[in-house]
Protein backbone atom coordinates (compact mmCIF):
# COMPACT_ATOMS: atom_id res chain seq x y z
CA UNK A 1 0.00 0.00 0.00
CA UNK A 2 1.24 3.18 -0.98
CA UNK A 3 1.37 6.99 0.70
CA UNK A 4 1.53 10.50 -0.30
CA UNK A 5 5.42 9.91 -1.58
CA UNK A 6 4.80 7.17 -3.75
CA UNK A 7 4.74 7.15 -7.20
CA UNK A 8 1.71 8.54 -9.44
CA UNK A 9 -0.72 6.56 -11.02
CA UNK A 10 0.32 7.33 -15.00
CA UNK A 11 3.72 5.63 -13.91
CA UNK A 12 2.07 2.42 -12.02
CA UNK A 13 0.87 1.29 -15.44
CA UNK A 14 4.80 1.70 -16.86
CA UNK A 15 6.14 -1.12 -14.77
CA UNK A 16 8.49 -3.56 -16.39
CA UNK A 17 6.78 -6.29 -14.65
CA UNK A 18 5.03 -8.66 -16.96
CA UNK A 19 1.13 -8.40 -16.88
CA UNK A 20 -0.86 -11.66 -16.56
CA UNK A 21 -4.01 -12.32 -17.09
CA UNK A 22 -6.24 -14.64 -14.55
CA UNK A 23 -8.81 -15.69 -17.13
CA UNK A 24 -5.42 -17.29 -19.05
CA UNK A 25 -4.25 -18.74 -16.45
CA UNK A 26 -7.04 -20.60 -15.45
CA UNK A 27 -7.74 -21.49 -19.52
CA UNK A 28 -4.10 -23.08 -19.62
CA UNK A 29 -4.72 -24.92 -15.98
CA UNK A 30 -7.40 -26.35 -17.73
CA UNK A 31 -5.85 -27.15 -20.81
CA UNK A 32 -3.28 -28.75 -19.24
CA UNK A 33 -5.48 -31.09 -16.38
CA UNK A 34 -7.59 -32.35 -19.75
CA UNK A 35 -4.29 -33.30 -21.70
CA UNK A 36 -2.98 -34.92 -18.44
CA UNK A 37 -6.27 -37.03 -18.19
CA UNK A 38 -6.35 -37.78 -21.73
CA UNK A 39 -3.27 -39.38 -21.60
CA UNK A 40 -4.20 -42.64 -19.99
CA UNK A 41 -7.44 -43.00 -21.66
CA UNK A 42 -5.80 -42.05 -25.39
CA UNK A 43 -3.27 -44.54 -24.78
CA UNK A 44 -5.76 -47.05 -23.35
CA UNK A 45 -7.54 -46.90 -26.31
CA UNK A 46 -5.12 -46.74 -28.84
CA UNK A 47 -3.64 -50.10 -27.49
CA UNK A 48 -7.01 -51.70 -26.94
CA UNK A 49 -7.64 -51.05 -30.35
CA UNK A 50 -4.36 -52.04 -31.82
CA UNK A 51 -4.78 -55.51 -29.40
CA UNK A 52 -8.11 -55.45 -30.53
CA UNK A 53 -7.45 -55.41 -34.25
CA UNK A 54 -4.35 -58.11 -33.72
CA UNK A 55 -6.17 -60.67 -31.66
CA UNK A 56 -9.27 -60.22 -34.30
CA UNK A 57 -7.29 -60.76 -36.95
CA UNK A 58 -5.50 -64.00 -35.63
CA UNK A 59 -8.87 -65.41 -34.35
CA UNK A 60 -9.58 -64.93 -37.92
CA UNK A 61 -7.08 -66.57 -39.54
CA UNK A 62 -7.46 -69.46 -37.30
CA UNK A 63 -11.53 -69.62 -38.25
CA UNK A 64 -10.14 -69.45 -42.01
CA UNK A 65 -7.43 -71.71 -41.68
CA UNK A 66 -9.66 -74.41 -40.31
CA UNK A 67 -12.31 -74.20 -43.00
CA UNK A 68 -9.31 -74.53 -45.44
CA UNK A 69 -7.73 -77.58 -43.54
CA UNK A 70 -11.36 -79.04 -44.40
CA UNK A 71 -11.30 -78.09 -47.72
CA UNK A 72 -7.97 -79.58 -48.49
CA UNK A 73 -8.33 -83.05 -46.97
CA UNK A 74 -11.69 -83.84 -48.21
CA UNK A 75 -12.15 -81.59 -51.48
CA UNK A 76 -9.55 -82.45 -53.62
CA UNK A 77 -9.76 -86.01 -52.75
CA UNK A 78 -13.40 -86.28 -53.22
CA UNK A 79 -13.35 -84.93 -56.57
CA UNK A 80 -10.39 -86.55 -58.12
CA UNK A 81 -11.53 -89.95 -57.13
CA UNK A 82 -14.75 -89.34 -58.69
CA UNK A 83 -12.97 -88.28 -61.71
CA UNK A 84 -10.80 -91.94 -61.09
CA UNK A 85 -13.78 -93.90 -60.69
CA UNK A 86 -15.18 -92.91 -63.68
CA UNK A 87 -18.18 -90.67 -62.30
CA UNK A 88 -16.98 -87.66 -64.45
CA UNK A 89 -15.00 -86.65 -66.90
CA UNK A 90 -11.25 -85.17 -65.96
CA UNK A 91 -12.34 -81.87 -67.90
CA UNK A 92 -15.96 -81.79 -66.28
CA UNK A 93 -14.11 -82.11 -62.70
CA UNK A 94 -13.77 -79.14 -60.43
CA UNK A 95 -10.05 -79.94 -58.92
CA UNK A 96 -8.83 -76.53 -60.63
CA UNK A 97 -11.14 -74.46 -59.53
CA UNK A 98 -10.49 -76.08 -55.76
CA UNK A 99 -7.13 -75.37 -56.30
CA UNK A 100 -7.24 -71.90 -57.10
CA UNK A 101 -9.79 -71.31 -54.39
CA UNK A 102 -7.35 -73.13 -51.38
CA UNK A 103 -3.99 -70.70 -53.09
CA UNK A 104 -6.11 -67.99 -52.93
CA UNK A 105 -7.26 -68.30 -49.17
CA UNK A 106 -3.85 -68.99 -48.62
CA UNK A 107 -2.48 -65.25 -49.73
CA UNK A 108 -5.65 -63.97 -47.89
CA UNK A 109 -4.55 -65.64 -44.66
CA UNK A 110 -0.79 -64.87 -45.42
CA UNK A 111 -0.94 -61.23 -46.27
CA UNK A 112 -3.11 -61.10 -42.74
CA UNK A 113 -0.45 -62.73 -40.47
CA UNK A 114 2.19 -60.95 -39.03
CA UNK A 115 4.46 -63.23 -37.36
CA UNK A 116 6.98 -64.22 -40.10
CA UNK A 117 7.17 -67.77 -38.79
CA UNK A 118 3.77 -68.38 -39.26
CA UNK A 119 4.19 -66.57 -43.13
CA UNK A 120 7.18 -69.20 -43.94
CA UNK A 121 4.44 -72.27 -42.70
CA UNK A 122 2.18 -70.93 -45.54
CA UNK A 123 4.84 -69.89 -48.05
CA UNK A 124 5.54 -74.26 -47.36
CA UNK A 125 1.82 -74.70 -47.35
CA UNK A 126 1.89 -72.42 -51.20
CA UNK A 127 4.77 -74.59 -52.64
CA UNK A 128 3.24 -77.94 -51.76
CA UNK A 129 -0.08 -76.85 -53.19
CA UNK A 130 2.26 -76.65 -56.36
CA UNK A 131 3.42 -79.94 -56.21
CA UNK A 132 -0.18 -81.33 -55.77
CA UNK A 133 -1.35 -79.01 -58.26
CA UNK A 134 1.38 -80.67 -60.86
CA UNK A 135 -0.01 -84.34 -59.80
CA UNK A 136 -3.22 -83.50 -60.73
CA UNK A 137 -1.74 -82.43 -64.14
CA UNK A 138 0.12 -85.60 -64.35
CA UNK A 139 -3.37 -87.12 -63.53
CA UNK A 140 -5.20 -85.37 -66.03
CA UNK A 141 -2.35 -86.86 -68.78
CA UNK A 142 -2.75 -90.24 -67.43
CA UNK A 143 -6.27 -90.26 -67.92
CA UNK A 144 -5.95 -88.68 -71.62
CA UNK A 145 -3.88 -91.44 -72.23
CA UNK A 146 -5.75 -94.00 -70.79
CA UNK A 147 -3.01 -95.29 -68.11
CA UNK A 148 -4.28 -98.53 -66.14
CA UNK A 149 -6.47 -97.82 -63.43
CA UNK A 150 -3.48 -98.63 -60.84
CA UNK A 151 -1.55 -96.22 -62.31
CA UNK A 152 -4.24 -93.29 -61.61
CA UNK A 153 -5.07 -94.68 -58.54
CA UNK A 154 -1.26 -94.62 -57.38
CA UNK A 155 -1.10 -90.78 -58.49
CA UNK A 156 -4.28 -90.03 -56.67
CA UNK A 157 -2.34 -91.62 -53.72
CA UNK A 158 0.17 -89.45 -53.82
CA UNK A 159 -2.00 -86.58 -54.23
CA UNK A 160 -3.72 -87.20 -51.00
CA UNK A 161 -0.38 -87.31 -49.66
CA UNK A 162 0.78 -84.37 -50.84
CA UNK A 163 -3.03 -82.71 -49.91
CA UNK A 164 -2.52 -84.39 -45.85
CA UNK A 165 1.00 -82.62 -45.95
CA UNK A 166 -0.60 -79.15 -46.83
CA UNK A 167 -3.09 -80.11 -43.91
CA UNK A 168 -0.55 -81.07 -41.33
CA UNK A 169 0.95 -77.26 -42.42
CA UNK A 170 -2.15 -75.82 -41.68
CA UNK A 171 -2.33 -77.56 -38.41
CA UNK A 172 0.68 -76.68 -37.47
CA UNK A 173 0.06 -72.77 -38.83
CA UNK A 174 -3.42 -72.85 -36.63
CA UNK A 175 -1.03 -74.09 -33.08
CA UNK A 176 1.55 -71.43 -33.73
CA UNK A 177 -1.37 -68.93 -34.50
CA UNK A 178 -3.50 -69.82 -31.27
CA UNK A 179 0.40 -69.31 -29.56
CA UNK A 180 -0.01 -66.04 -31.09
CA UNK A 181 -3.23 -65.31 -29.77
CA UNK A 182 -2.11 -66.52 -26.21
CA UNK A 183 1.18 -64.30 -26.22
CA UNK A 184 -1.08 -61.26 -27.33
CA UNK A 185 -3.89 -62.14 -24.48
CA UNK A 186 -0.72 -61.73 -22.70
CA UNK A 187 0.39 -58.55 -23.47
CA UNK A 188 -2.95 -57.23 -23.28
CA UNK A 189 -2.80 -58.13 -19.45
CA UNK A 190 0.75 -56.74 -19.15
CA UNK A 191 -0.28 -53.16 -21.14
CA UNK A 192 -3.39 -53.05 -18.74
CA UNK A 193 -1.46 -53.36 -15.94
CA UNK A 194 0.59 -50.37 -17.02
CA UNK A 195 -1.80 -48.43 -18.23
CA UNK A 196 -3.48 -48.39 -14.69
CA UNK A 197 -0.01 -47.75 -13.18
CA UNK A 198 -0.08 -44.82 -15.59
CA UNK A 199 -3.26 -43.88 -15.05
CA UNK A 200 -2.59 -43.81 -11.34
CA UNK A 201 0.54 -41.62 -12.27
CA UNK A 202 -1.54 -38.98 -13.87
CA UNK A 203 -4.36 -39.13 -11.61
CA UNK A 204 -1.66 -38.32 -9.11
CA UNK A 205 0.15 -35.57 -11.12
CA UNK A 206 -3.53 -33.80 -11.95
CA UNK A 207 -3.93 -33.70 -8.74
CA UNK A 208 -0.87 -32.34 -7.41
CA UNK A 209 -1.21 -29.90 -10.43
CA UNK A 210 -4.70 -28.87 -9.49
CA UNK A 211 -3.28 -28.01 -5.88
CA UNK A 212 -0.25 -26.13 -6.90
CA UNK A 213 -2.86 -24.26 -9.76
CA UNK A 214 -5.47 -23.89 -6.94
CA UNK A 215 -2.84 -22.15 -4.82
CA UNK A 216 -1.03 -20.02 -7.35
CA UNK A 217 -4.38 -18.67 -8.55
CA UNK A 218 -5.54 -17.84 -4.84
CA UNK A 219 -2.23 -16.04 -4.19
CA UNK A 220 -2.49 -13.97 -7.60
CA UNK A 221 -6.37 -13.28 -6.70
CA UNK A 222 -6.28 -12.75 -2.82
CA UNK A 223 -3.59 -11.05 -2.36
CA UNK A 224 -4.30 -7.73 -4.96
CA UNK A 225 -8.17 -8.09 -3.44
CA UNK A 226 -6.20 -7.54 -0.03
CA UNK A 227 -4.38 -4.56 -0.82
CA UNK A 228 -7.28 -3.62 -2.83
CA UNK A 229 -9.24 -3.97 0.50
CA UNK A 230 -7.42 -1.96 2.33
CA UNK A 231 -7.03 1.02 -0.13
CA UNK A 232 -10.85 0.67 0.15
CA UNK A 233 -10.72 0.82 3.82
CA UNK A 234 -8.21 3.81 4.04
CA UNK A 235 -10.34 5.49 1.59
CA UNK A 236 -13.21 5.14 3.21
CA UNK A 237 -11.45 6.21 6.69
CA UNK A 238 -10.84 9.68 4.80
CA UNK A 239 -6.74 8.96 3.70
CA UNK A 240 -7.83 10.14 0.08
CA UNK A 241 -3.54 10.18 -0.15
CA UNK A 242 -3.77 5.81 -0.07
CA UNK A 243 -2.55 4.10 -3.57
CA UNK A 244 -2.54 0.71 -4.53
CA UNK A 245 0.46 -0.64 -6.80
CA UNK A 246 -0.62 -2.34 -9.70
CA UNK A 247 -0.97 -6.54 -9.71
CA UNK A 248 0.19 -6.94 -12.66
CA UNK A 249 -2.83 -9.02 -13.37
CA UNK A 250 -5.01 -7.88 -16.07
CA UNK A 251 -8.24 -8.12 -14.79
CA UNK A 252 -7.07 -6.21 -11.60
CA UNK A 253 -5.07 -3.39 -12.85
CA UNK A 254 -7.92 -1.73 -14.22
CA UNK A 255 -9.88 -1.95 -11.18
CA UNK A 256 -6.91 -0.73 -9.47
CA UNK A 257 -6.04 2.16 -11.37
CA UNK A 258 -10.01 2.80 -10.98
CA UNK A 259 -9.72 3.02 -6.99
CA UNK A 260 -6.32 5.20 -7.32
CA UNK A 261 -8.11 7.81 -10.04
CA UNK A 262 -11.41 7.42 -7.89
CA UNK A 263 -9.12 8.45 -4.42
CA UNK A 264 -7.43 11.59 -6.83
CA UNK A 265 -10.76 12.70 -8.20
CA UNK A 266 -12.74 12.51 -4.56
CA UNK A 267 -9.65 14.42 -2.99
CA UNK A 268 -10.03 17.19 -6.51
CA UNK A 269 -14.10 17.25 -5.48
CA UNK A 270 -13.87 17.76 -1.47
CA UNK A 271 -11.40 20.73 -2.39
CA UNK A 272 -13.58 21.66 -4.88
CA UNK A 273 -16.45 21.75 -2.97
CA UNK A 274 -14.79 23.65 -0.20
CA UNK A 275 -13.38 26.11 -2.68
CA UNK A 276 -17.25 26.21 -3.47
CA UNK A 277 -18.57 26.51 -0.05
CA UNK A 278 -16.31 29.63 0.39
CA UNK A 279 -17.08 31.04 -2.65
CA UNK A 280 -21.00 30.56 -1.88
CA UNK A 281 -20.57 31.90 1.44
CA UNK A 282 -18.68 34.31 -0.14
CA UNK A 283 -21.86 35.42 -2.51
CA UNK A 284 -24.02 35.21 0.43
CA UNK A 285 -22.39 37.67 2.25
CA UNK A 286 -21.50 39.93 -0.91
CA UNK A 287 -25.61 39.77 -1.20
CA UNK A 288 -26.20 40.34 1.97
CA UNK A 289 -23.88 43.34 2.06
CA UNK A 290 -25.46 44.87 -1.33
CA UNK A 291 -28.60 45.38 0.55
CA UNK A 292 -27.07 47.17 3.55
CA UNK A 293 -24.87 49.41 1.74
CA UNK A 294 -24.24 52.39 3.27
CA UNK A 295 -25.41 54.41 0.34
CA UNK A 296 -29.12 52.11 0.90
CA UNK A 297 -29.45 52.69 4.44
CA UNK A 298 -28.50 56.79 4.13
CA UNK A 299 -31.26 56.67 1.31
CA UNK A 300 -33.79 54.60 3.35
CA UNK A 301 -33.15 57.02 6.47
CA UNK A 302 -33.13 60.31 4.83
CA UNK A 303 -36.53 59.09 3.45
CA UNK A 304 -37.67 58.77 6.84
CA UNK A 305 -36.32 62.23 7.86
CA UNK A 306 -37.96 64.07 5.01
CA UNK A 307 -41.01 62.52 6.12
CA UNK A 308 -41.03 63.26 9.51
CA UNK A 309 -40.05 66.63 8.77
CA UNK A 310 -43.27 66.79 6.08
CA UNK A 311 -44.90 65.28 9.33
CA UNK A 312 -46.00 62.80 7.55
CA UNK A 313 -46.01 60.12 10.15
CA UNK A 314 -48.35 57.37 8.62
CA UNK A 315 -45.80 56.92 6.19
CA UNK A 316 -42.82 56.99 7.92
CA UNK A 317 -44.36 54.30 10.49
CA UNK A 318 -45.01 52.26 7.06
CA UNK A 319 -41.04 52.93 5.78
CA UNK A 320 -39.82 52.34 9.12
CA UNK A 321 -41.82 48.63 9.48
CA UNK A 322 -41.03 47.53 5.72
CA UNK A 323 -37.05 48.82 6.15
CA UNK A 324 -37.44 46.11 9.22
CA UNK A 325 -38.95 43.63 7.87
CA UNK A 326 -36.90 43.99 4.80
CA UNK A 327 -33.84 43.01 7.31
CA UNK A 328 -35.48 40.89 9.07
CA UNK A 329 -36.40 38.42 5.78
CA UNK A 330 -32.74 39.03 4.73
CA UNK A 331 -31.10 36.99 7.31
CA UNK A 332 -33.88 34.89 8.12
CA UNK A 333 -32.47 33.47 11.47
CA UNK A 334 -29.18 31.66 9.40
CA UNK A 335 -31.54 30.08 7.02
CA UNK A 336 -31.24 29.43 3.85
CA UNK A 337 -35.04 28.41 2.60
CA UNK A 338 -38.27 30.30 2.79
CA UNK A 339 -41.29 30.13 1.82
CA UNK A 340 -42.42 31.70 -1.11
CA UNK A 341 -44.54 34.15 0.43
CA UNK A 342 -41.62 35.27 2.53
CA UNK A 343 -39.69 35.52 -0.67
CA UNK A 344 -42.43 37.77 -1.89
CA UNK A 345 -43.00 39.87 0.91
CA UNK A 346 -38.97 40.42 1.17
CA UNK A 347 -39.47 42.04 -2.26
CA UNK A 348 -42.61 43.87 -1.57
CA UNK A 349 -40.54 45.58 1.27
CA UNK A 350 -37.84 46.69 -0.45
CA UNK A 351 -40.21 47.95 -3.32
CA UNK A 352 -42.12 49.63 -0.71
CA UNK A 353 -39.02 51.49 0.50
CA UNK A 354 -37.70 52.51 -3.33
CA UNK A 355 -40.99 53.69 -3.97
CA UNK A 356 -40.56 56.30 -1.41
CA UNK A 357 -37.36 57.93 -3.21
CA UNK A 358 -38.52 56.34 -7.30
CA UNK A 359 -41.83 57.41 -6.55
CA UNK A 360 -42.00 59.88 -9.31
CA UNK A 361 -40.25 56.88 -12.15
CA UNK A 362 -41.83 53.86 -10.44
CA UNK A 363 -44.54 51.81 -10.52
CA UNK A 364 -44.71 48.14 -9.57
CA UNK A 365 -46.62 44.92 -9.22
CA UNK A 366 -46.45 41.73 -7.27
CA UNK A 367 -48.81 38.69 -8.24
CA UNK A 368 -48.04 35.03 -7.62
CA UNK A 369 -50.59 32.10 -6.78
CA UNK A 370 -51.68 31.31 -3.67
CA UNK A 371 -51.22 28.30 -4.01
CA UNK A 372 -47.78 28.23 -4.02
CA UNK A 373 -47.01 30.57 -0.82
CA UNK A 374 -46.23 27.54 1.71
CA UNK A 375 -43.90 26.14 -1.07
CA UNK A 376 -40.02 26.13 0.55
CA UNK A 377 -37.73 27.62 -2.20
CA UNK A 378 -34.09 29.16 -1.65
CA UNK A 379 -34.06 32.79 0.00
CA UNK A 380 -32.85 36.14 -1.54
CA UNK A 381 -33.53 34.81 -5.47
CA UNK A 382 -36.19 37.61 -6.34
CA UNK A 383 -34.70 40.95 -4.67
CA UNK A 384 -31.47 41.25 -6.58
CA UNK A 385 -33.41 40.99 -9.68
CA UNK A 386 -35.52 43.26 -9.02
CA UNK A 387 -32.90 45.88 -7.59
CA UNK A 388 -30.99 45.34 -11.04
CA UNK A 389 -34.43 45.64 -12.93
CA UNK A 390 -34.60 49.31 -11.18
CA UNK A 391 -31.35 50.39 -11.17
CA UNK A 392 -30.04 49.11 -14.86
CA UNK A 393 -33.53 49.20 -16.49
CA UNK A 394 -35.89 51.59 -15.07
CA UNK A 395 -33.60 54.45 -13.80
CA UNK A 396 -31.82 54.56 -17.40
CA UNK A 397 -35.58 54.70 -19.07
CA UNK A 398 -35.70 59.03 -18.63
CA UNK A 399 -39.03 58.42 -17.51
CA UNK A 400 -42.04 56.36 -15.74
CA UNK A 401 -41.34 52.80 -15.86
CA UNK A 402 -42.78 49.59 -14.59
CA UNK A 403 -41.85 46.69 -12.59
CA UNK A 404 -43.70 43.71 -12.35
CA UNK A 405 -42.79 40.15 -10.29
CA UNK A 406 -44.79 37.56 -10.81
CA UNK A 407 -45.02 33.91 -9.60
CA UNK A 408 -46.97 30.91 -10.59
CA UNK A 409 -47.28 27.37 -10.24
CA UNK A 410 -46.73 24.94 -13.42
CA UNK A 411 -46.00 21.08 -11.51
CA UNK A 412 -43.81 20.10 -10.88
CA UNK A 413 -42.09 23.23 -11.14
CA UNK A 414 -42.50 26.90 -9.48
CA UNK A 415 -42.18 29.73 -11.96
CA UNK A 416 -40.74 33.14 -11.32
CA UNK A 417 -40.43 36.57 -13.45
CA UNK A 418 -39.04 40.28 -13.20
CA UNK A 419 -40.13 41.89 -15.83
CA UNK A 420 -39.68 45.87 -16.93
CA UNK A 421 -39.94 48.06 -19.38
CA UNK A 422 -36.82 49.97 -19.27
CA UNK A 423 -34.38 50.94 -21.11
CA UNK A 424 -33.48 47.34 -22.34
CA UNK A 425 -30.70 45.42 -23.59
CA UNK A 426 -28.75 45.67 -27.08
CA UNK A 427 -28.20 42.22 -28.75
CA UNK A 428 -24.15 42.27 -27.87
CA UNK A 429 -24.74 43.19 -24.74
CA UNK A 430 -27.33 40.39 -23.77
CA UNK A 431 -24.99 37.96 -25.37
CA UNK A 432 -21.82 39.18 -23.16
CA UNK A 433 -24.12 39.27 -19.97
CA UNK A 434 -25.41 35.52 -20.72
CA UNK A 435 -21.66 34.40 -21.04
CA UNK A 436 -20.78 36.36 -17.59
CA UNK A 437 -23.09 34.88 -15.82
CA UNK A 438 -23.20 31.27 -16.74
CA UNK A 439 -19.13 31.57 -17.06
CA UNK A 440 -16.27 30.86 -14.54
CA UNK A 441 -15.63 34.03 -14.29
CA UNK A 442 -14.44 35.49 -10.57
CA UNK A 443 -17.54 37.21 -8.90
CA UNK A 444 -14.71 40.21 -8.56
CA UNK A 445 -14.65 40.76 -12.12
CA UNK A 446 -18.05 41.43 -12.50
CA UNK A 447 -19.26 45.00 -12.17
CA UNK A 448 -23.06 45.64 -13.41
CA UNK A 449 -24.22 41.88 -13.68
CA UNK A 450 -23.02 40.85 -10.34
CA UNK A 451 -26.35 40.37 -9.02
CA UNK A 452 -27.72 38.34 -11.96
CA UNK A 453 -24.31 36.31 -11.44
CA UNK A 454 -25.08 35.77 -7.69
CA UNK A 455 -28.31 34.19 -8.45
CA UNK A 456 -27.54 32.26 -11.76
CA UNK A 457 -24.46 30.61 -9.39
CA UNK A 458 -26.61 29.86 -6.30
CA UNK A 459 -29.55 28.48 -8.32
CA UNK A 460 -26.64 25.67 -9.96
CA UNK A 461 -25.77 25.51 -6.31
CA UNK A 462 -28.86 24.38 -4.34
CA UNK A 463 -30.78 23.40 -7.06
CA UNK A 464 -28.78 21.33 -9.97
CA UNK A 465 -27.11 22.63 -13.55
CA UNK A 466 -29.87 23.17 -15.70
CA UNK A 467 -31.74 25.78 -13.12
CA UNK A 468 -30.73 28.72 -14.10
CA UNK A 469 -31.96 32.42 -15.22
CA UNK A 470 -33.84 33.08 -18.77
CA UNK A 471 -32.96 36.67 -19.99
CA UNK A 472 -34.96 37.80 -22.36
CA UNK A 473 -34.72 41.45 -23.58
CA UNK A 474 -35.15 44.15 -26.43
CA UNK A 475 -33.24 47.54 -26.28
CA UNK A 476 -35.86 50.54 -25.39
CA UNK A 477 -38.37 47.99 -24.50
CA UNK A 478 -37.69 46.14 -21.32
CA UNK A 479 -36.22 43.13 -19.92
CA UNK A 480 -37.90 40.11 -18.23
CA UNK A 481 -35.89 37.52 -16.27
CA UNK A 482 -37.59 34.50 -15.47
CA UNK A 483 -36.07 30.73 -13.78
CA UNK A 484 -38.24 27.72 -12.80
CA UNK A 485 -37.72 25.84 -9.21
CA UNK A 486 -38.69 22.00 -8.51
CA UNK A 487 -41.15 22.16 -5.92
CA UNK A 488 -39.43 20.57 -2.80
CA UNK A 489 -42.12 20.58 -0.27
CA UNK A 490 -44.10 23.08 1.89
CA UNK A 491 -42.24 25.13 4.23
CA UNK A 492 -42.35 24.54 7.97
Amino acid sequence: MAAAGMKPISKLVMTGTKTTSLQNRIQTSYIIIISLMLVAPVISLASSWYHTLKYDQMIANVSKTNRLNQIVRSDISNELWDIVAGNKDFDEGRQYGIIRDINSRLDNIKFSTEQQDNRQLLEVAGRAMDTLSRYVDQLGFQMEQQYPVTANEKTLDEIRGVADLVSDILQDFIVLEIESVARTNEQIKNTAAALSLVQIFVVAAVMLFAVLAQRSLAVSINRPISELEKLSSQIAAGNLAARADLPNVRELDNLTENLNSMAVKIKELIDANIREQKNLQKSEMKALQAQITPHFLYNTLDSIIWLAEGRQYEQVISVTRNFSSFFRRSLSRGKEWVSVKDEFEHVLNYLTIQKIRYRDILDYSIDYDNEMADKTMLKLLLQPLVENALYHGIKNKRGRGRLSVKGWREKPYLCFQVADDGIGLKPERLEDINKQIDGSLDSSELSDVYGLYNVNKRLALYYNSGTKLHIESRYREGTVVTFKLPEIREYV
